[in-house]
Protein backbone atom coordinates (compact mmCIF):
# COMPACT_ATOMS: atom_id res chain seq x y z
CA UNK A 1 0.00 0.00 0.00
CA UNK A 2 2.88 2.50 1.07
CA UNK A 3 5.41 1.40 -1.69
CA UNK A 4 4.22 4.61 -4.04
CA UNK A 5 5.33 6.63 -1.81
CA UNK A 6 8.75 8.00 -2.44
CA UNK A 7 10.99 9.31 0.08
CA UNK A 8 14.33 10.25 0.56
CA UNK A 9 16.73 9.85 3.67
CA UNK A 10 19.21 12.82 3.54
CA UNK A 11 22.03 10.74 5.18
CA UNK A 12 23.30 6.96 5.43
CA UNK A 13 21.18 5.52 8.74
CA UNK A 14 21.98 2.31 10.01
CA UNK A 15 21.61 -0.42 7.74
CA UNK A 16 19.04 -2.20 9.22
CA UNK A 17 16.63 0.69 9.19
CA UNK A 18 17.49 0.98 5.39
CA UNK A 19 16.35 -1.96 4.60
CA UNK A 20 13.03 -1.61 6.38
CA UNK A 21 12.22 1.73 4.44
CA UNK A 22 12.92 -0.21 1.26
CA UNK A 23 11.08 -2.67 1.98
CA UNK A 24 7.89 0.01 2.47
CA UNK A 25 8.41 2.84 0.25
CA UNK A 26 10.53 3.74 -2.72
CA UNK A 27 13.38 4.96 -1.25
CA UNK A 28 16.46 6.97 -2.62
CA UNK A 29 19.76 7.15 -0.28
CA UNK A 30 22.20 9.59 0.48
CA UNK A 31 24.99 7.03 -1.18
CA UNK A 32 27.67 9.08 -0.82
CA UNK A 33 26.25 10.68 2.85
CA UNK A 34 27.27 14.58 2.23
CA UNK A 35 25.21 17.04 4.12
CA UNK A 36 22.47 18.45 1.42
CA UNK A 37 22.56 22.17 0.18
CA UNK A 38 19.71 24.38 0.14
CA UNK A 39 18.91 24.05 -3.20
CA UNK A 40 18.86 20.38 -2.68
CA UNK A 41 16.80 20.24 -0.06
CA UNK A 42 14.39 22.87 -1.64
CA UNK A 43 14.20 20.54 -4.61
CA UNK A 44 13.94 17.19 -2.21
CA UNK A 45 10.45 18.84 -0.98
CA UNK A 46 9.15 18.98 -4.80
CA UNK A 47 10.18 15.84 -5.59
CA UNK A 48 9.51 13.34 -2.81
CA UNK A 49 6.51 12.22 -0.75
CA UNK A 50 8.60 12.66 2.04
CA UNK A 51 11.85 13.98 3.40
CA UNK A 52 13.70 12.41 6.73
CA UNK A 53 16.33 14.82 7.48
CA UNK A 54 18.58 15.01 10.28
CA UNK A 55 20.21 17.87 12.43
CA UNK A 56 22.85 18.83 9.83
CA UNK A 57 19.81 19.25 6.96
CA UNK A 58 19.42 23.19 7.25
CA UNK A 59 15.49 23.65 6.31
CA UNK A 60 14.60 27.36 7.28
CA UNK A 61 11.94 29.49 5.70
CA UNK A 62 12.82 30.07 2.28
CA UNK A 63 13.41 26.39 1.67
CA UNK A 64 9.56 26.12 1.64
CA UNK A 65 8.77 28.75 -0.19
CA UNK A 66 7.11 28.72 -4.14
CA UNK A 67 4.97 26.48 -5.55
CA UNK A 68 5.06 22.95 -6.38
CA UNK A 69 5.71 21.43 -3.20
CA UNK A 70 5.11 17.91 -3.08
CA UNK A 71 6.16 16.42 0.40
CA UNK A 72 3.67 15.68 3.00
CA UNK A 73 6.04 15.01 5.83
CA UNK A 74 9.43 15.87 7.45
CA UNK A 75 10.52 12.39 9.50
CA UNK A 76 13.28 14.08 11.21
CA UNK A 77 16.43 11.55 12.50
CA UNK A 78 16.59 13.21 16.19
CA UNK A 79 14.84 14.47 18.98
CA UNK A 80 15.55 18.62 18.35
CA UNK A 81 14.45 20.33 15.52
CA UNK A 82 15.31 23.78 15.77
CA UNK A 83 16.87 23.17 12.47
CA UNK A 84 13.59 23.13 10.55
CA UNK A 85 11.23 26.32 10.07
CA UNK A 86 8.12 24.64 12.11
CA UNK A 87 6.29 27.43 11.26
CA UNK A 88 6.80 27.75 7.62
CA UNK A 89 6.36 23.80 7.72
CA UNK A 90 2.70 24.28 9.01
CA UNK A 91 2.13 26.79 6.27
CA UNK A 92 3.22 24.69 3.75
CA UNK A 93 0.60 21.80 5.26
CA UNK A 94 3.80 19.64 5.82
CA UNK A 95 3.63 17.35 8.90
CA UNK A 96 6.93 17.64 11.16
CA UNK A 97 7.68 14.28 13.66
CA UNK A 98 10.80 13.76 15.51
CA UNK A 99 12.55 10.67 17.82
CA UNK A 100 11.72 11.70 21.38
CA UNK A 101 12.49 8.74 24.27
CA UNK A 102 15.57 6.45 22.94
CA UNK A 103 18.03 8.34 23.16
CA UNK A 104 17.83 9.64 26.77
CA UNK A 105 20.04 7.17 28.44
CA UNK A 106 22.82 7.20 25.61
CA UNK A 107 22.42 11.21 25.96
CA UNK A 108 22.86 11.22 29.25
CA UNK A 109 25.90 9.14 29.41
CA UNK A 110 28.01 11.20 27.41
CA UNK A 111 27.09 14.13 29.53
CA UNK A 112 28.34 12.35 32.43
CA UNK A 113 31.80 11.33 30.28
CA UNK A 114 32.48 14.89 29.41
CA UNK A 115 31.54 15.98 32.92
CA UNK A 116 34.20 13.59 34.50
CA UNK A 117 36.49 13.80 31.27
CA UNK A 118 36.75 17.88 31.77
CA UNK A 119 37.02 17.79 35.95
CA UNK A 120 40.17 15.64 35.51
CA UNK A 121 41.36 16.93 32.60
CA UNK A 122 41.70 13.71 30.91
CA UNK A 123 41.53 15.27 27.25
CA UNK A 124 44.84 17.22 28.39
CA UNK A 125 46.07 13.99 29.30
CA UNK A 126 45.64 11.60 26.26
CA UNK A 127 47.06 14.06 24.50
CA UNK A 128 50.10 14.14 26.61
CA UNK A 129 50.64 10.33 26.38
CA UNK A 130 50.33 10.38 22.69
CA UNK A 131 52.07 12.73 21.90
CA UNK A 132 55.00 11.53 23.98
CA UNK A 133 55.33 14.91 26.57
CA UNK A 134 54.08 12.81 29.69
CA UNK A 135 57.40 12.83 31.66
CA UNK A 136 55.88 10.38 34.58
CA UNK A 137 53.93 10.69 37.55
CA UNK A 138 54.70 13.66 40.27
CA UNK A 139 52.65 14.87 42.58
CA UNK A 140 51.69 18.27 41.19
CA UNK A 141 51.24 17.18 37.76
CA UNK A 142 47.30 17.59 35.94
CA UNK A 143 44.89 18.42 38.86
CA UNK A 144 41.64 18.28 38.39
CA UNK A 145 38.89 18.97 40.41
CA UNK A 146 36.84 16.10 42.50
CA UNK A 147 33.29 15.06 41.49
CA UNK A 148 31.42 12.96 44.30
CA UNK A 149 29.88 15.27 46.77
CA UNK A 150 29.67 18.31 44.12
CA UNK A 151 26.86 20.36 43.59
CA UNK A 152 25.49 19.57 39.71
CA UNK A 153 22.96 22.41 38.01
CA UNK A 154 20.79 20.85 35.72
CA UNK A 155 19.00 23.41 32.97
CA UNK A 156 16.03 21.86 31.66
CA UNK A 157 14.32 19.18 33.53
CA UNK A 158 13.12 16.49 30.63
CA UNK A 159 13.95 13.65 30.15
CA UNK A 160 17.73 13.40 29.57
CA UNK A 161 17.75 16.08 32.38
CA UNK A 162 16.28 13.66 34.36
CA UNK A 163 18.78 10.69 33.58
CA UNK A 164 21.64 12.57 33.86
CA UNK A 165 20.76 13.46 37.58
CA UNK A 166 20.05 10.30 38.79
CA UNK A 167 23.27 9.48 37.60
CA UNK A 168 24.89 12.00 39.13
CA UNK A 169 22.74 12.09 42.51
CA UNK A 170 22.90 7.93 43.07
CA UNK A 171 26.06 7.76 41.14
CA UNK A 172 28.44 10.62 42.35
CA UNK A 173 26.52 11.27 45.48
CA UNK A 174 26.33 14.80 43.86
CA UNK A 175 23.29 17.64 44.96
CA UNK A 176 21.11 18.55 42.47
CA UNK A 177 19.56 21.91 41.16
CA UNK A 178 17.50 22.46 37.85
CA UNK A 179 15.82 25.40 36.30
CA UNK A 180 12.50 24.51 34.19
CA UNK A 181 9.89 26.34 32.79
CA UNK A 182 7.13 24.49 33.82
CA UNK A 183 6.72 23.40 37.73
CA UNK A 184 8.03 19.83 38.44
CA UNK A 185 6.44 18.59 41.79
CA UNK A 186 8.81 18.18 44.25
CA UNK A 187 7.94 14.78 44.62
CA UNK A 188 8.91 13.91 41.05
CA UNK A 189 12.12 15.69 41.89
CA UNK A 190 12.88 13.56 44.75
CA UNK A 191 12.99 10.66 42.81
CA UNK A 192 15.86 11.41 40.95
CA UNK A 193 17.97 13.71 43.83
CA UNK A 194 16.84 16.86 42.51
CA UNK A 195 15.43 20.16 43.68
CA UNK A 196 14.01 23.07 41.40
CA UNK A 197 14.93 26.40 41.72
CA UNK A 198 12.76 29.57 40.05
CA UNK A 199 15.87 31.05 37.68
CA UNK A 200 18.36 30.26 35.35
CA UNK A 201 20.82 32.42 37.76
CA UNK A 202 19.92 30.90 40.76
CA UNK A 203 21.09 27.10 39.61
CA UNK A 204 24.48 28.76 37.97
CA UNK A 205 25.18 30.43 41.26
CA UNK A 206 25.00 27.13 43.06
CA UNK A 207 26.46 24.67 40.83
CA UNK A 208 29.86 23.74 40.59
CA UNK A 209 28.83 21.97 37.00
CA UNK A 210 26.08 23.23 34.83
CA UNK A 211 24.56 20.71 32.04
CA UNK A 212 22.54 21.99 29.75
CA UNK A 213 19.28 19.61 28.31
CA UNK A 214 16.93 22.11 26.98
CA UNK A 215 15.63 22.57 23.33
CA UNK A 216 18.01 24.80 21.22
CA UNK A 217 16.32 27.77 18.85
CA UNK A 218 13.77 30.33 19.80
CA UNK A 219 14.17 31.82 23.18
CA UNK A 220 16.62 29.47 24.21
CA UNK A 221 19.32 30.97 21.86
CA UNK A 222 22.18 32.10 23.55
CA UNK A 223 20.70 31.06 26.53
CA UNK A 224 24.26 30.93 28.31
CA UNK A 225 25.53 34.29 27.28
CA UNK A 226 28.20 36.38 28.50
CA UNK A 227 26.13 37.55 31.57
CA UNK A 228 24.71 34.28 32.99
CA UNK A 229 29.12 32.90 32.49
CA UNK A 230 30.11 35.56 34.67
CA UNK A 231 27.48 34.54 37.31
CA UNK A 232 28.86 30.79 37.12
CA UNK A 233 31.45 30.02 40.06
CA UNK A 234 34.91 30.73 38.68
CA UNK A 235 36.03 27.23 39.64
CA UNK A 236 32.75 25.97 37.57
CA UNK A 237 32.24 23.90 34.15
CA UNK A 238 29.91 23.98 31.62
CA UNK A 239 28.92 20.55 30.11
CA UNK A 240 26.66 20.62 26.61
CA UNK A 241 24.84 17.82 25.22
CA UNK A 242 22.10 20.03 23.96
CA UNK A 243 22.58 22.36 21.00
CA UNK A 244 25.20 24.20 20.37
CA UNK A 245 22.82 27.74 19.76
CA UNK A 246 22.14 27.55 23.52
CA UNK A 247 25.45 28.99 24.35
CA UNK A 248 26.85 32.06 22.91
CA UNK A 249 30.03 30.50 21.46
CA UNK A 250 32.29 33.73 21.38
CA UNK A 251 30.94 34.72 25.02
CA UNK A 252 31.81 30.62 26.18
CA UNK A 253 35.26 31.35 24.80
CA UNK A 254 36.36 34.17 26.29
CA UNK A 255 35.17 32.93 29.63
CA UNK A 256 37.28 29.55 28.95
CA UNK A 257 40.58 32.47 28.02
CA UNK A 258 40.17 34.46 30.74
CA UNK A 259 39.04 31.99 33.68
CA UNK A 260 35.54 33.43 34.40
CA UNK A 261 34.85 29.57 34.46
CA UNK A 262 36.93 26.66 34.99
CA UNK A 263 36.55 24.55 31.99
CA UNK A 264 33.88 23.02 29.80
CA UNK A 265 32.60 19.76 27.99
CA UNK A 266 30.77 20.41 24.61
CA UNK A 267 29.21 17.68 22.34
CA UNK A 268 27.25 19.92 20.11
CA UNK A 269 28.13 23.65 18.43
CA UNK A 270 26.54 26.67 16.95
CA UNK A 271 27.71 26.13 13.54
CA UNK A 272 28.26 22.34 13.14
CA UNK A 273 30.44 20.87 12.05
CA UNK A 274 33.04 24.36 12.16
CA UNK A 275 34.50 24.49 14.81
CA UNK A 276 36.25 28.21 16.21
CA UNK A 277 40.02 27.68 15.97
CA UNK A 278 40.02 29.63 19.41
CA UNK A 279 38.03 27.00 20.97
CA UNK A 280 39.96 23.94 19.40
CA UNK A 281 43.44 25.94 21.10
CA UNK A 282 41.93 25.88 25.04
CA UNK A 283 43.39 23.09 27.00
CA UNK A 284 40.45 23.49 29.43
CA UNK A 285 37.72 22.15 27.17
CA UNK A 286 37.05 18.90 26.02
CA UNK A 287 35.53 18.74 22.29
CA UNK A 288 33.49 15.61 20.53
CA UNK A 289 32.06 15.48 17.26
CA UNK A 290 28.45 15.20 18.35
CA UNK A 291 28.38 11.56 19.84
CA UNK A 292 25.00 12.08 21.81
CA UNK A 293 23.16 9.12 20.38
CA UNK A 294 25.67 7.55 18.89
CA UNK A 295 25.45 3.75 19.62
CA UNK A 296 24.19 1.36 17.83
CA UNK A 297 21.21 0.87 20.06
CA UNK A 298 20.21 4.01 20.18
CA UNK A 299 20.42 5.21 16.19
CA UNK A 300 18.74 2.10 15.24
CA UNK A 301 16.08 2.88 17.41
CA UNK A 302 15.57 6.35 16.34
CA UNK A 303 15.66 5.32 12.62
CA UNK A 304 12.72 2.84 13.37
CA UNK A 305 10.63 5.99 15.51
CA UNK A 306 10.75 7.32 11.91
CA UNK A 307 9.81 4.82 9.77
CA UNK A 308 6.47 4.12 12.25
CA UNK A 309 6.05 7.96 12.23
CA UNK A 310 6.18 8.03 8.26
CA UNK A 311 4.52 4.34 7.96
CA UNK A 312 1.63 5.47 9.99
CA UNK A 313 1.21 8.93 7.91
CA UNK A 314 1.06 7.29 4.89
CA UNK A 315 -1.24 4.53 6.41
CA UNK A 316 -3.94 7.33 7.32
CA UNK A 317 -3.16 7.81 11.29
CA UNK A 318 -1.70 10.11 13.51
CA UNK A 319 2.22 9.72 13.20
CA UNK A 320 2.88 8.98 16.97
CA UNK A 321 6.04 11.31 17.24
CA UNK A 322 4.11 14.48 15.64
CA UNK A 323 5.29 18.02 16.25
CA UNK A 324 3.65 19.86 13.87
Amino acid sequence: MTARFRILVTRRWPRAVEQVLAERFETVLNEEDRPLDRSALADALRNFDAVLPTVSDRLPEDVFAGEGLRARILGNFGVGYNHIDIEAAKAAGIVVTNTPGVLTDCTADLAVSLLLAVARRAGEGERQVRTGTWTGWRPTHMIGTKVTGKTLGIIGFGRIGKAMAKRCHFGFDMDVVFYNRSRIAPEEAARFGARQFRTVENVLKAADFVSLHCPGGGENRNLIDAERLAAMKPGAYLINTARGDVVDEAALIEALEKGVIRGAGLDVYAAEPDVPARLSALENVVLLPHLGSATEETRTAMGMKVVDNVTAFFAGLAPPDRVA
